[in-house]
């Protein structure tokens, strides 16, 4: 006889359906976590700073690299160089970023935050810092810091692209 899931830790947070197999999989596991995420980013980033997840996480890098080029940004994010083109573009238009010549190669550009920029990506990291201690106060300091590592490590099982 199967025995009845238990709520909190066998089924969908709000569905209460069986997650059966899908309990295993840590790409499931990984959306369902995003969801919680991703609503703390348009409460606290999104709306208030009119920032997507993406240029934000843009404007943060290009931020924590001064003089980072488009193609760096495109190989750390797996995303194309039109797709990055077209990110950077909006960042520029909105005054957050700037593209700077090089001094060594008249072709090659790099790019910086504005002090515009610098100031969103702080107050965008500060408020999701607070959101997220928010959102997750359900896991300890320690849980927190292992759950970050822990996805690190698995985004740097990442292949790199042919």
């Amino acid at each position: 006889m199967k025995s009845k899931p238990d709520a909190a830790h066998d089924t969908t947070p709000f569905g209460r359906l069986s997650e059966a197999a899908l309990r295993r999989l840590v790409g499931y596991q990984l959306a369902q976590a995003t969801i919680t995420t991703s609503q703390v980013f348009e409460a606290l980033a999104g709306q208030p700073c009119e920032l997507r997840p993406v240029e934000f996480t843009i404007l943060t890098l290009i931020h924590d690299n001064p003089d980072v080029s488009a193609s760096q940004l495109a190989r750390a994010l797996a995303v194309t160089a039109p797709n990055i083109k077209l990110w950077i573009d909006r960042l520029t238009q909105r005054a957050l970023v700037e593209r700077v010549p090089s001094p060594t190669d008249r072709r090659a550009q790099h790019l910086r935050t504005t002090a515009k920029g610098a100031a969103l990506a702080g107050d965008a990291l500060t408020r999701l810092l607070a959101g997220e201690q928010a959102a997750l106060a359900a896991l300890s300091v320690g849980e927190k810091a292992i759950l970050v590592e822990l996805l690190h490590k698995v985004a740097r099982c990442r292949t790199k692209p042919a």
